[in-house]
């Protein structure tokens, strides 16, 4: 069997279920055909997992209405254990523990998450670091967050989470109460005064302070959002697409548009950000770290890409849900029901048996993993075919561009052009393919 870009037949060590593995029985749904049945690996070598996300809470105190684990396609999380057990604990940590040894990793990051993951006070969120911690060999560096919604964060929390070396990573929507307004909690109440108040705690706890998670909202000016953001002093911001893929635009882009479909396209979200990236740019003092125009401006300066949002070096990444359900990235889930299932589990599998399973190793391809109009684009090496996820089309897959293709073409011109022209003195010129 090939696929219609040339794929040979799967690879008789990969799974190729019809019924997502893991997937609840009341969510069943067939795998699509690449990477599912379709992926050859041969010639693969795995990448060892050094981000473990590990999931305290499987609730929310919030109802956003645009998250993709509560409104998006994946149920999975009705039937999960609200909080994750000690037992799960432990067991998740020797498998980490394990992993670390088996291939001698200098540096892990673990990451708790929820839901909320502060749900039930920060107590299970420090057992669970200790877990780790205590199971991981001591020439191992392990650098620990967890994400939180803001909303439950107290002075004595941030202490507590600081004095076990845990920094805080806040999810907000911009620095104003009116950036926030898709933020409420299930009585429809905002969410922005107590974000606020964690975001003026952490201001002054720098040593707990990760940075700020901001998804992008098109209805916001983006110098507003970027200037809000650096009054609440983050050490680092990371812009976020809004997960949405050829089934299901993100708001903004054209419901009618296919993969491979050649017409011109806007581009609000590159408009949006090649917008931010100046305000960035040009500002006269030292601004925050933007993670994603960090990664952009490196690959084009010719080195490897860090994030899973460009660039093609191989995801490291998988989840411990709070059942102990080993996955891939919770992303996946806006794609359609079980999709980042993989039908393993702490108690009964080591994390190398995910390094096998089609949905990760396609993700660590780099491009043999892209479509082959991304091949053929000038800015493939840069882009990276955008974040997986988003290049997903039912039934065929996640081999196509990226439903963000013609935005992110935008910025990474955009980003090359202002390098090019930069008066400020750089090592490096840029090595643009552009």
């Amino acid at each position: 069997m090939t696929t219609a870009d040339g794929i040979p037949g799967a690879s008789p060590t990969l799974p190729t279920t019809a019924v997502p593995p893991g997937a609840h029985p009341a969510h069943p749904h067939p795998h699509p055909r690449w990477p599912h049945a379709t992926l050859d690996t041969r010639g693969h070598r795995p990448v060892p997992f050094r981000q473990f996300v590990l999931k305290v809470h499987s609730r929310c105190n919030l109802a956003c209405t645009y998250c993709y684990v509560y409104e998006g396609q994946d149920g999975s999380w009705r039937h999960r254990p609200v909080r994750v057990g000690e037992d799960t604990m432990r067991t998740a940590a020797a498998r980490i523990g394990e992993h670390v040894a088996a291939h001698r990793l200098r540096r892990i990051r673990i990451e708790l998450h929820g839901g909320e993951p502060l749900l039930s006070g920060p107590g299970p969120v420090l057992a669970y670091a200790r877990a780790v911690r205590a199971a991981v060999p001591t020439d191992c560096r392990i650098t620990a967050t967890v994400q939180t919604n803001g909303t439950l964060l107290t002075e004595d929390t941030v202490g507590r989470l600081a004095a076990a070396g845990l920094r805080v990573g806040l999810s907000l929507d911009g620095g104003l109460a009116a950036h926030n307004a898709r933020r409420r909690d299930h009585a429809g109440r905002p969410a922005w005064p107590a974000a606020h108040r964690a975001a003026r705690l952490l201001a002054v706890r720098r040593d707990a302070y990760a940075g700020i998670l901001c998804t992008i909202d098109l209805g916001a000016a983006p110098r507003g959002v970027y200037h809000s953001l650096l009054d609440l002093a983050p050490p680092a911001v990371d812009f976020l697409l809004p997960h949405g893929n050829w089934a299901a635009p993100p708001p903004g882009l054209d419901p009618g548009a296919r993969p491979g479909r050649h017409r011109p396209r806007p581009t609000p979200y590159g408009d949006w950000l090649a917008a931010l990236f100046d305000a960035w740019w040009d500002a006269e003092r030292a601004p925050v770290r933007i993670r994603l125009f960090h990664e952009i401006v490196a690959l084009l300066l010719g080195a490897p890409s860090t994030a899973e949002a460009v660039g093609l070096s191989p995801l490291a990444a998988v989840v411990v849900d709070t059942d102990g359900a080993i996955e891939q990235v919770d992303s996946l889930k806006s794609a359609y029901p079980g999709a980042p299932a993989t039908g393993l589990d702490v108690r009964r599998h080591p994390f190398d048996d995910a390094l096998r399973h089609p949905g990760i190793a396609a993700r660590q391809l780099g491009e043999r993993a892209l479509a082959g109009t991304c091949r053929r684009c000038p800015v493939h090496r840069v882009c990276g075919g955008g974040n997986y996820v988003h290049r997903y089309a039912p039934g065929s897959g996640f081999r196509h561009p990226s439903v963000y293709c013609a935005d992110l073409e935008r910025l990474i011109r955009h980003v090359a052009h202002r390098l090019s022209h930069t008066t400020q003195p750089r090592p490096n010129p840029p090595t643009s393919p552009l």
